[in-house]
C-alpha cells in the first residue's frame, strides 16, 4: 500500500495535539485538482505568491471561493511542507510523468502528511488484509474511528454523523488513490507499484 508504518504509540501526550482532523470530509484524493495546481505552479515564486495567483486566476474553475480555499488548504498540508517536494512534483507533472506512477507518488505524500489517512491504511486495512479479508464495510471503519474519538485522538469530539462522514471520506479518498476498488462496495485493490513510482519514493526516503 506504499505507506511506511510509523512506529508510534497511540495516545495524546501533554504537548502533542490530537492527530486526527475531519478535513477528509472536504478533501478526497483531489487528483485532478492537484495536477492542475502543479501544472500552474511557478517554482521561481514563493508559496504565498503562487497561492495568491492561483486564487486570482481561478485555475480550478470553481464557482465557490470556499471550495477553492478547501483545495488549497489540503494541497498545502500534503505537498507544501517541504520545498523540494513541490518542486519535484511540478517537474513530474510538467514532464508528463505516467499517471499511474504519479497517482502513487501523490498518495505516498498525502498519507505521510495526514495521520488519519495513514493510520486508516496501516491500522484498519492492513490488519484485515493480513487476515485475508479484502471487503471493507463502512461500519467497520466507523467502529475504529469511534474508538479513536473516545481516546481523544481527534481535534474535536466528533458526533456520530461526523464519524460516518469521515469514514465515507476515507473510503472514497482511498478508492481514488487506488488503494481500494468499488464504487459502492469497497474492497482492497491488488497491490501495484510502478517502477518509476518506486524509484521516486526510494530516492525520497534516502534523502
Amino acid at each position: 500500500m506504499a505507506v511506511q508504518k510509523a512506529t508510534k504509540k497511540k495516545g495524546v501526550s501533554a504537548s502533542a495535539p490530537p492527530p486526527y482532523t475531519s478535513k477528509i470530509i472536504k478533501a478526497s484524493a483531489l487528483l485532478d485538482d492537484t495536477k492542475t495546481l502543479l501544472s500552474h505552479w511557478d517554482v521561481t515564486a514563493t508559496v504565498p505568491e503562487n497561492l495568491d495567483r492561483i486564487r486570482r486566476e481561478n485555475v480550478f474553475a470553481k464557482a465557490s471561493r470556499s471550495r477553492v480555499e478547501d483545495i488549497l488548504a489540503v494541497f498545502r498540508q500534503r505537498y507544501l511542507v517541504e520545498a523540494d517536494v513541490v518542486k519535484a512534483l511540478v517537474v513530474l507533472v510538467k514532464n508528463r510523468f505516467p499517471a499511474a506512477s504519479l497517482d502513487r507518488v501523490l498518495y505516498f505524500h498525502a498519507a505521510r502528511a495526514d495521520a488519519l489517512l495513514h493510520d486508516a491504511v496501516t491500522e484498519i486495512l492492513m490488519p484485515r488484509q493480513a487476515q485475508g479479508i479484502t471487503d471493507i464495510e463502512p461500519v467497520a471503519v466507523q467502529r475504529v474511528l469511534a474508538k479513536w474519538v473516545e481516546k481523544g485522538l481527534t481535534t474535536t469530539a466528533w458526533s456520530e454523523n461526523t464519524t460516518v462522514r469521515v469514514a465515507q471520506g476515507l473510503l472514497s479518498t482511498l478508492r481514488d488513490f487506488g488503494v481500494l476498488q468499488g464504487a459502492v462496495n469497497k474492497r482492497i485493490a491488488p497491490a501495484y507499484m510502478p517502477v518509476t513510482a518506486f524509484a521516486y519514493i526510494a530516492f525520497y526516503l534516502k534523502q
